[in-house]
């Protein structure tokens, strides 16, 4: 069997790297990914787990494909006609594989997606086989044309219960609820930083995107910061500042490297270098604590059994934190409730309280939690 994946932006978001090693992993399939970046994920060793091909083409004026591409746009209309020459490598491969999973757990929360319309709508024509796998959703945002759009997919996979309840709150009977598939990713072993303490350091992540969701942007920073002079000040505790992002324009090492500036006078904080993400999940298994603003560094944690303050901005922090521990209450610190200086140090804070019985909940709930992740699969190869 084949199956291909798109749309995916690279590997340097190393929670898309996530899902595409665990996807291929789940599925047995002969994988070929469709990437906008093929030489990062070839960078990152994604390329032992799949084929991996461009997902696109640059169109060049003048050419015939691009004239009779202008001529469908203005004479006939066709809105779509130069996303449908950019995204013709995907068409061409799905031609020749039995499903097609759209992998990009979250592209539906952000504002309509035409060219994820295109793709689906084309695949369909070519009787190829759809899954949206691992998603999530703002309930508000399901009505429209993209209701319309989900109705499309064979198969939804949604990874936490707020958005599997809300689309089968609007009829699709399609829908099933599995974890995401980066809970089943592996460790692999990799050089500790020096100064790195097992099992007492603070993993610490912080993403450029969520200072854009915050009542502004140094009220954030500084919740960050002053979490880390707290650890510092009241606790034996390291600091690591991990990057789970390191993209352009996007880049985890930005504010995390003015986190370092401020704090490297201590000797007892630490700046984590890129790696793959098996490497970097290794890293985090490592830590005491998690502070999470990357999903998928959340995931690494909960996965670990690491006790993990999730700071989001969105369903799918809430709907995992639920799903795992029966409420995302304490467990998720939503960004925009960022109105002081000291929030995030007082909900850091409750989770050193607590360290003894969210390990303990770990114990009983998260075999059976990662179980169900790779359950997907299997349930994949069923259809």
């Amino acid at each position: 069997m084949q199956v291909l994946l798109f749309p995916h932006g690279g590997s340097g978001n190393h929670g898309c790297e996530a899902i595409v090693r665990t996807t291929s992993q789940l599925t047995g399939a002969d994988v070929v990914l469709a990437s906008a970046s093929p030489d990062e994920d070839l960078f990152y060793g994604v390329g032992d787990c799949c084929r991996i091909i461009k997902d696109r083409i640059t169109i060049k004026r003048g050419t015939l494909s691009y004239l009779k591409a202008a001529l469908q746009y203005h004479a006939r209309g066709r809105k779509d006609a130069f996303d449908r020459l950019v995204f013709q490598p995907i068409f061409d491969i799905a031609d020749k594989c039995d499903a097609a999973f759209s992998i990009g757990g979250d592209n539906y929360c952000y504002g309509e997606q035409h060219y994820l319309y295109l793709i689906n709508r084309e695949l369909k024509k070519r009787h190829v086989y759809t899954v949206l796998w691992g998603c999530s959703i703002e309930p508000k945002l399901i009505h429209g044309a993209l209701l319309e759009e989900l109705q499309r997919y064979n198969w939804i996979s949604a990874r936490e219960s707020i958005t599997a309840e809300a689309l089968k709150a609007k009829g699709l009977n399609h829908v099933t609820l599995f974890p995401d598939p980066a809970f089943a990713l592996g460790r692999k072993k990799t050089t500790l930083p020096d100064n790195f303490v097992k099992k007492n350091t603070v993993g610490v992540n912080i993403s450029p995107m969520i200072l854009n969701y915050g009542i502004s942007k140094d009220t954030v920073l500084l919740n960050y910061s002053y979490l880390i002079e707290r650890i510092l000040k009241e606790t034996d505790m390291s600091v690591a500042l991990i990057p789970h992002v390191v993209r352009p324009h996007n880049d985890d090492r930005e504010p995390l490297s003015w986190l370092y500036e401020k704090f490297k006078e201590s000797n007892r904080i630490f700046q984590v270098s890129d790696r793959p993400a098996e490497e970097l999940k290794e890293i985090i298994s490592q830590c005491r604590f998690m502070v999470a603003a990357r999903t998928h560094a959340s995931i690494a944690a909960y996965s670990e059994n690491v006790p993990t303050l999730a700071i989001g901005y969105s369903v799918k922090a809430r709907g995992i934190a639920r799903d795992i521990f029966g409420t995302e209450t304490r467990f998720v610190l939503p960004v925009q409730s960022m109105t002081r200086h000291d929030n995030l140090w007082s909900s850091f804070r409750w989770l050193m309280e607590e360290e003894d019985a969210i390990r303990g909940r770990y114990q009983e709930t998260m075999a059976d939690y990662i179980k169900r992740a790779i359950a997907a699969g299997l349930y994949f190869k069923g259809k």
